[in-house]
């Protein structure tokens, strides 16, 4: 292995991270408006980092305790130390993203008042950060550790703990977050507009506060931590299957962090091609930045591999996962953007009422599943094949993970974009900046709603392909040979229906979380409207912290059921009916959770964006009976798709990685 090459991966990942720091310096010379701007931004970074601060002191408990649960299993101080610094970064990359997203906001409003292009800059800058600093911290701790810990095959075990705490930091942001923007959303929207027939992000909303924070808190520290967790444990499982095939290719296990510093200089070069023609298309600008990056990876990927590997085949892998990655955004984009037959069918099947809106948007939900499966299945069956199968192909199929994750600073950047202008649209409209200023900030959040899609997309088909990789270790580590878990076997069968079961489980809890806590919010916001006099008129404000500190208790509370299925499910099975139960587990939760993830998130998207099409002016446009269905789809869809469906994400990948972190007490428990 070329040690030297090695320590140009860490070197990168601080490269990363000191851009971020230059574009959160861009962003915040910026002037933040008004006194009135700043005043509703300020309390909504009070509510964000609120919440985020209360959380990470939930979780750090959990945290303690699976950390006395690692000693006792006797997995080392190495490991558990990984554990620790992993869930810290993880945190990390989470605040950064938060801190300058919530001052983005307002400086993007204010910046709408000079035109479309001046207010994208500084809100794709604002998000650049979040994506710069979730690639940087991930890079920097995977590769570093492993330096630390000796750089040999048998230290990329040792890193496993750095991916655990990053996995455990993802769900409960994840859930978490999801909680939190979906229950404010939905209690806002259902008394707002359906009631009270008053415009969203209207200031005599009780719930607007806390339906701004909630954006930041799902979207931005969410999707980083989700993708921060996906990087890492990505790159793990391909060093894992590297260090089984180190003596064909001595430079198994260095091969692909040095694809993921390559792409992290593609993403940095990548962020200047984001500018905004003269045709004013806002998409077109966002999708240049992920094409320059794909295309500058793409590139770098060819010599590294024939540098490093001496087989060009292996570039062929990496090239399979861009193509999947470009593939999986084309298909997201058309199930989820208003200009497509899917979205404006929702639109019109609302003339007829909220029954048809649901049943339509539950048709194109279960429908989207279909195209992402055949390009995962197809990439997969190409990786595999391309190098020959075998070990070799299992290794490949990782290296089209890591390729799929070279964008990944990007594709962060992407959806943290998408809070930014919708809380910017909110600054507007609460602060009564003119028409002229709505219109750039409306123009910009409508686009925004598709890359959140779409990063949702992305996230989820590169989960799939790590996923994959992940279970292929975990059957290397606890000796099941090819053939063994067939369904003749019990108990493989036991272990599929239970991992089967799992999202179906866990999205129950997390869409009843949202509903609950969304009730509590609605009776808020209706009391306030009862009993606080001069609302309506707007001579009187809203209590607002009365909503944010609602929603804040009540996603704390909620998200521990969900991170117990996560972690005491897998232990149980491996404990108690053993290894290959817990191999059928593994094979369950994959399947059907990929399914179940594409389908409510896409679904939820969809239904966000046949509302838009209606209050753009379609079938009676706002106010209509048409309008008023739309709602109802989409209060039901948004815990679709900002809830249960992204966090079926890092659910399938931290019940990969128990099973492989605690490997060693399964070999020889339970039924077999």
């Amino acid at each position: 292995m070329e040690i030297t090459l090695l320590y140009l991966a860490p070197l990168a990942g601080l490269i990363s991270i000191i851009f971020a720091g230059i574009f959160a310096r861009n962003v915040l010379k910026n002037d933040p408006g008004t006194e009135e701007m700043q005043k509703i931004s300020g309390a909504i970074q009070e509510g964000a980092m609120a919440y985020l601060n209360r959380q990470y002191k939930t979780i750090a408990v959990v945290a303690l305790v699976l950390g006395v649960v690692m000693f006792v299993a006797q997995l080392g101080s190495k490991t558990i130390i990984g554990f620790f610094a992993g869930a810290i970064s993880s945190a990390l990359a989470g605040y950064i993203g938060m801190n300058i997203s919530v001052r983005a906001n307002v400086r993007t409003a204010n910046k709408a008042k000079e035109g479309l292009r001046q207010a994208m800059d500084v809100a794709f800058k604002g998000g650049a950060v979040t994506g710069l600093a979730v690639v940087g911290l991930a890079l920097l701790g995977t590769s570093g550790f492993f330096i630390i810990y000796g750089a040999t095959p048998e230290s990329v075990d040792l890193v496993i703990g750095f991916g655990f705490g990053a996995s455990l930091i993802s769900l409960f942001a994840r859930v978490g977050g999801g909680i939190f923007t979906k229950a404010a959303d939905v209690g806002a929207d259902l008394v707002g507009k359906i009631e009270a027939g008053i415009p969203e992000d209207d200031p005599r909303n009780a719930g607007v506060i806390a339906d701004n924070v909630g954006d930041n808190v799902g979207d931005c520290a969410g999707m980083g931590a989700d993708l921060f967790e996906t990087y890492v444990v990505t790159a793990l499982a391909a060093m894992l299957l590297g260090g089984l095939i180190i003596t064909q290719f001595e430079n198994a296990i260095l091969y692909p962090l040095m694809l993921g510093s390559a792409a992290i200089g593609a993403s940095i070069i990548a962020v200047f091609f984001v500018r905004i023609d003269d045709d004013n298309n806002i998409m077109k600008a966002l999708y240049k930045g992920v094409a320059a990056a794909a295309i500058i990876s793409t590139a770098a990927f060819y010599f590294i591999t024939d540098a490093l590997m001496g087989n060009i085949q292996f570039f062929y892998s990496a090239l399979i996962g861009i193509v999947i990655m470009v593939l999986m955004v084309v298909i997201t984009e058309y199930y989820t953007s208003d200009k497509f037959r899917p979205v404006k069918s929702i639109a019109a099947s609302s003339e007829t009422g909220a029954g048809t809106n649901i049943i339509t948007g539950l048709s194109v939900g279960l429908e989207s599943t279909g195209l992402p499966v055949v390009v995962i299945s197809t990439g997969i069956l190409a990786a595999y094949y391309v190098v020959g199968g075998g070990m070799l192909g299992l290794y490949s199929i990782s290296i089209a993970a890591i390729a799929m994750l070279s964008t990944t600073g990007i594709i962060v950047a992407l959806d943290s974009y998408g809070p930014i202008t919708d809380n910017a649209g909110g600054i507007a409209e609460m602060a009564n900046l003119p028409e002229s200023t709505r219109e750039v900030t409306d123009a910009l959040d409508s686009v925004g709603n598709t890359t959140k899609a779409v990063t949702k997309g992305y996230a989820i088909g590169s989960a799939a392909l790590g996923a994959l990789a992940l279970f292929a270790d975990f059957t290397h580590k606890v000796g099941i040979t090819d053939g063994v878990l067939s369904l003749d076997n019990p108990l493989v069968l036991v272990g599929l229906f239970i991992g089967g079961l799992m999202p179906f489980l866990f999205s129950a809890v997390t869409m009843k979380a949202v509903g609950k806590t969304a009730f509590e919010v609605v009776n808020e916001v209706r009391r306030q409207f009862r009993e606080i006099p001069g609302i309506m008129e707007g001579t009187t404000k809203p209590e607002y912290g009365k909503c944010v500190d609602i929603v804040t208790k009540a996603a704390i509370r909620e998200m521990a059921v969900p991170g117990i299925i996560a972690i005491v499910i897998p232990l149980f099975v491996g404990l108690v009916l053993g290894k290959l139960a817990l191999g059928g587990l593994l094979i369950g939760i994959i399947v059907v959770g990929l399914m179940m993830a594409l389908m409510m998130t896409n679904g939820g998207g969809a239904w966000d964006n046949a509302k838009k099409v209606i209050e753009g002016g379609a079938y009676g446009g706002k106010g209509s009976e048409a309008h008023k269905a739309a709602v109802v789809g989409d209060t039901v869809g948004d815990p679709f798709k900002d809830t249960s469906g992204p966090a079926l994400n890092p659910l399938i990948k931290v019940v990969n990685m128990v099973a492989i972190l605690f490997s060693a007490m399964f070999i020889s428990s339970g039924l077999i």
